[in-house]
């Protein structure tokens, strides 16, 4: 369970660049990313007054996602899906962690070499990301391939990876491994 990519953008862009390391400040987000902020800075959810709580202040996608879309039926042009880290705007990109069966308020600590078992990073779920339409202007068809259907076409599961707040700021590094600590009762995610 690591680390495989950290990504920001200081602008509203759908994608993110990706970087060698992003710095979480707590209880405001990842360090000169535009959805940093003690209250809702997302686009879609600005109009809300009063501003809401920032529960968006970090965006993790687990990267076996990637590979899942690109192996699945060709998008409207006949291509596959192609998706790299940060392309979906998430700040930290993971591996070999089920991001979407943890529960709301699981701690995930970011912990390297460089930490020695001291202070280290902590982001706390808070839950899904809902898929948003933007995701088509990126490659058309892929929102659809984000989200879980039943029979009746209801949606019933969102795949496009969870929110958190940071509790515990500090530098996140590609590579950094990940230790899952779980809340005594767990809670399903639900989209925030």
């Amino acid at each position: 369970m690591s680390v495989i990519a950290t990504s920001l953008s200081p602008r509203h862009t759908f994608s993110k660049t990706s970087l060698s390391s992003i710095t979480l400040i707590a209880g405001l987000g990842v360090k000169d990313d535009c959805h940093s902020g003690i209250t809702v800075q997302h686009r879609s959810r600005l109009h809300i007054k009063p501003s809401p709580p920032n529960l968006r202040q970090v965006h993790l996608i687990h990267s076996e996602l990637f590979s899942e879309v690109r192996d699945l039926e060709p998008c409207s042009e006949g291509e596959a899906f192609v998706v790299k880290p940060g392309d979906l705007g998430e700040n930290i990109t993971t591996v070999n962690i089920d991001l979407l069966a943890l529960s709301a308020g699981t701690k995930l600590h970011f912990v390297s070499r460089e930490t020695d078992g001291g202070e280290h990073p902590v982001v706390r779920v808070t839950g899904l990301r809902n898929p948003c339409p933007q995701i088509d202007g990126f490659a058309k068809g892929l929102k659809e391939k984000c989200l879980l259907r039943n029979r009746d076409r209801e949606v019933v599961g969102r795949k496009c990876g969870i929110m958190g707040v940071v509790e515990v700021g500090g530098e996140v590094w590609v590579g950094a491994a990940i230790v899952i600590e779980a809340p005594a009762m767990f809670k399903s995610l639900e989209c925030v």
